[in-house]
Parts: structure tokens; sequence; C-alpha cells
């Protein structure tokens, strides 16, 4: 898998083998990119479910200021760390290696943009959104996606779809905290 923009374009991510990962598709990251145009420029994102941490490896080509990658998987965030360095972007990023629900009570914010791209047998991440409005790390101006089964109902408690971008298997829900 490719980086596809910004000043690392066309440097490779490698899935580390024998995770069960499910990396999000390249056109998928393509037009999400698109989609938040010039508010990655300088944001602080956070990267929750990092996987391969092909979204936060992203923001950070495109212009993040800083990524927080959020993998439960040892083995996953060790290779992401590692990967950080070889990228040239350690300095610009941290790897949290635990459970999101438990990360999200100790991740240092405030976040402009957080990326959820759970396993698709796992509920919708609302308690993490939630812990992270509760404790101040994203506000109401933070972009929050939610990436899940397109055939499936993107609903999130205590959230509101602002937008939905499908792309085959894929869906990108961009979500909102209810009032």
């Amino acid at each position: 898998m490719r980086l596809s923009g910004g000043e690392l374009r066309s440097r490779r991510i490698h899935v580390p083998s024998g995770q069960a990962m499910r990396p999000t598709p390249g056109r998928v990251r393509e037009a999400l990119f698109s989609i938040l145009g010039e508010r990655v420029r300088d944001a602080r994102v956070l990267d929750l479910y990092a996987g391969s941490g092909a979204i936060g490896f992203e923001a950070l080509s495109r212009g993040a200021a800083h990524v927080t990658f959020v993998e439960a998987h040892r083995i996953a965030a060790l290779r992401i760390r590692a990967l950080a360095g070889e990228l040239g972007v350690a300095g610009r990023s941290l790897v949290v290696t635990a459970p999101v629900e438990r990360a999200t009570r100790v991740v240092v914010g405030p976040f402009d943009i957080v990326y959820a791209d759970p396993p698709f047998a796992l509920p919708p991440p609302a308690e993490a959104f939630a812990t992270l409005r509760e404790r101040g790390a994203v506000s109401d101006a933070s972009t929050i996606v939610y990436e899940h089964r397109a055939r499936g109902p993107a609903n999130v408690a205590g959230m509101r779809s602002m937008r939905t971008a499908r792309y085959g298997e894929v869906a990108l829900e961009f979500l909102a905290y209810d009032a």
C-alpha cells in the first residue's frame, strides 16, 4: 500500500503479516483526504484503531502537525512506531498501545480530526467518542470520521451524521455531537 499525497507520496506502508487487518482502501483514503482538504494542514489528528497506520501517515504526509495513533495489537503498534522513524515523522507522532476505550481516557488533545476505523464486527465507538468529548480532547469544531461497513447502519449514540460517503463496501460517516 502506498501513500497517495503530500510530502511522503508514493512511500510504502506495509501491513504486518499474520494480523487480521482490513486496511482502508487507497481510493477511500484519497476520497477522505479530498473531503478533508485544507483541514488537515497543521491539524492534530487522532487515529483510532490505527492498524497499519495508513490514515495517520497520510495525514502527516499532507501537513498534519501531529498524529496520535491508537492500536491495541502490540505488533501492529510496534510496526507503526518503526515506520514513523523510517518515514522521518517520529517527532510528529505518538503511538499508544492500548484498547481504544482505555486510550481515550488518557490521550492528550485537543484533536482537530478524529478518525475511527474499528473492525466491522465491533459496534460503533460511541463510548470512545463520548469520553473524548467529556475530557475536552475534542470540541464541536473537531471533525469526527467513522469508517464502517456500507451496508450497515451507522447510528452512533450521542452523535448525528453530517455526511455519508460510500465507496463499495466501505462508508465514511462524518459525525457531530448532539446538542
